[in-house]
């Protein structure tokens, strides 16, 4: 009922030992709270909060134009209902490595168990399109420096997210993200990798875990759990799945609505009233309202 059971600190702890063993750690991406919490109840090891998801629910192109205090305040909504982990997308960590202190502290306080930091230009582009460009190394290695120092969590896990691979080719993402993992990055997020054989030259180069990033319509292939665990991958998200499967569920529906006049042949691809119940523990609140209501006062 209400929050989560566990306290930030006991799911980055959680985190921390996910990534140290064996197998494959799992994110979706969730849209919303209501969202994390289905994903909670499917059995994923963590939750995932997109800055393109973030931007698009804004109705924003994920440019940049999102503010550190918005990505802050939906994480912190999302993070707080669920007891799994959540890692957040900080872009290029909203401004200069101060800013990038701050933001670390920040989400801290939000109640997330993880960020990552880009080594984009800022305003960024999404990760999938062409155009982008990358900061200088001293830039970069600056950034994740000050997110670790800034840190009071020691267990807060502050990756490194390099968009070198499609600036300046796959030797050069390698010498980037080993760079940022010698600046103290906790685990390395290598965007727009080219195949099973990159991520794992890349997972044998580092001695942090990696990233993959499973999203629809983008530059790469989408591999299996199988595949990517084998190449060496220890974290993989899938950030818009959900968004593009609601909204494109939303758009279906307006259009049999517009076609029929009615919303009765929608019903069941619907999520069912007692299920959405059961999701937001309805019950729970129910018998913790009745325990308030029944309570009296016992005078001498």
């Amino acid at each position: 009922m209400l929050y989560s059971s566990k306290t930030p600190a006991e799911k980055r702890v959680a985190l921390r030992q996910a990534l140290a063993g064996p197998g494959l750690v799992r994110f979706p991406g969730a849209f919303n709270p209501l969202s994390a919490r289905l994903i909670e109840s499917k059995g994923f090891e963590g939750v995932y909060v997109s800055g393109a998801v973030i931007s698009a629910d804004l109705g924003l192109p994920d440019i940049g134009l999102t503010t550190l205090t918005e990505v802050a305040t939906r994480a912190g909504q999302i993070a707080r209902m669920t007891d799994l982990p959540s890692l957040v997308d900080a872009d290029t960590g909203f401004g200069e490595p101060l800013n990038a202190a701050r933001t670390v502290q920040t989400l801290e306080d939000a109640g997330l168990a993880g960020m990552h930091l880009e080594d984009q230009v800022n305003p960024k582009r999404c990760g999938h399109l062409d155009g982008k460009s990358v900061v200088d190394l001293d830039t970069a290695v600056n950034r994740i420096k000050a997110a670790v120092d800034a840190r009071r969590d020691a267990n807060f896990v502050v990756m490194a997210r390099t968009d070198m691979r499609a600036v300046e080719g796959f030797a050069a993402a390698v010498d980037r993200a080993k760079a940022l993992v010698d600046a103290g990055a906790d685990a390395v997020f290598p965007e727009a990798l080219e195949g099973l054989a990159e991520f794992e030259a890349m997972a044998e180069a580092l001695d942090v875990p990696i990233l993959a990033n499973m999203t629809e319509f983008g530059k790469g292939r989408l591999h299996t759990q199988d595949e990517l665990r084998d190449a060496g991958v220890r974290m993989v998200i899938y950030p818009v799945t959900l968004l593009r499967l609601a909204m494109g569920e939303a758009e279906r529906g307006l259009d049999e609505i517009i076609a029929s006049g009615t919303q009765e042949a929608l019903l069941d691809r619907m999520q069912h009233r007692r299920d959405l119940y059961d999701l937001i523990d309805y019950e729970g609140y129910s018998q913790f309202d009745d325990t308030v209501a029944g309570f009296t006062v016992t005078k001498e």
